[in-house]
């Protein structure tokens, strides 16, 4: 998938973070970008290198969770020849390649206590040590540095240093999650759509039908922008005719009637699995059987059933369910309050 540098987004929250994160950019300070996966931390990240006097300048890019706790230091600092098992020859860390540039550092909460000593040091000095070195390196770095923590809990866990949290939020944007941008989840899924109907060689782009945009709205995107387009792009791709508007969508890739089955945990997460439009319809139940006295509270009792597990499979979206079962909200409504299923 290629790298996304584009902005897309008409929200009050999603356009307050862009604008602090230009303001922040001008300013030579260290800036802590905070988010739930998927996000766009990255894209602020390289926005405040971008819009810096250090445009022009390397940008250099470490992801602390895909590094081992025994080989984040010489990353990050450098080594000499020799200084331990495979270090062959001498090799400069991330922060002399990003001398007069920026550093971002992802996943930063996933840093050793160890290597974050070492890297206050840098911070505060502008030094760098090579491992297996004791001449220190002198280094003009910007900082910023990503992470889906709460960072200040990390320091009351003794799990985070709070004097390198201290040097470290000069500034801290913290990008809203994409079921609190209010209006942006159809632009960007119409953003995301056309381009991939371009892709496919589509003459024009037909739009979502009614039942996907209630399904886009209904779900929670735990993975934010990236998992839209993913849904979106995969839509786009499955759907047989380009002429009419794109009205199914698959959250879960992975479902199948086929599927390996799962192991502990499995009722949990089936239970929680998320709707879509085509799959939030709901399962044929089988009627009370054997000998019925009361045909009315059977028939209370079964149509409880029907509602209780539909609200279930669409994640309690009332606009989702209502969809699901052909009625419309005012009703959905009226009957869940009917059996006490509106808390």
């Amino acid at each position: 998938m290629e790298r996304e540098t584009q902005f897309i987004g008409q929200s009050a929250a999603f356009q307050d973070a862009v604008d602090r994160a230009s303001q922040a950019a001008a300013l030579d300070r260290p800036v802590l970008v905070i988010g739930e996966r998927g996000t766009g931390k990255e894209l602020i990240a390289e926005r405040l290198h971008r819009l810096s006097s250090r445009w022009d300048r390397p940008y250099v890019i470490m992801n602390c969770a895909a590094m081992p706790e025994t080989l984040i230091e010489s990353e990050l600092f450098g080594h000499e020849a020799g200084a331990f098992t495979g270090a062959t020859k001498t090799r400069a860390g991330r922060f002399e390649e990003a001398d007069g540039g920026t550093l971002f550092l992802d996943e930063l909460a996933t840093m050793s206590m160890g290597a974050q000593e070492r890297l206050l040091r840098a911070v505060e000095y502008g030094e760098v040590t090579r491992v297996g070195s004791s001449r220190p390196i002198r280094v003009d770095v910007r900082i910023v540095a990503a992470t889906n923590e709460h960072l200040p809990a990390l320091v009351d866990d003794n799990r985070f240093r709070a004097d390198l949290l201290d040097r470290l939020s000069f500034e801290v944007i913290t990008l809203p999650p994409l079921r609190a941008r209010e209006g942006d989840i159809e632009v960007l899924a119409t953003y995301f759509g056309q381009r991939m109907a371009a892709v496919l060689g589509w003459d024009e782009w037909p739009g979502f039908g009614p039942r996907a945009l209630a399904a886009m709205e209904g779900h929670d995107w735990p993975g934010n922008v990236r998992e839209l387009r993913n849904v979106i792009e995969r839509a786009i791709y499955r759907w047989a005719d380009p002429e009419r508007p794109v009205d199914a969508l698959s959250f879960d890739p992975f479902a199948s009637p086929w599927q390996p089955a799962a192991r502990k945990g499995a009722a949990k997460a089936e239970s929680a699995a998320p709707a879509t439009a085509n799959d939030a319809a709901p399962a044929a139940h089988a009627p009370p059987s054997g000998t019925v006295s009361d045909l009315r509270a059977a028939v209370d009792a079964y149509e409880k059933q029907i509602l209780s597990d539909t609200m279930a499979r669409c994640r309690f979206n009332q606009k989702v369910a209502a969809e699901a079962l052909g009625l419309s909200y005012d009703q959905i409504r009226h009957a869940l309050k009917k059996h006490g299923l509106n808390q």
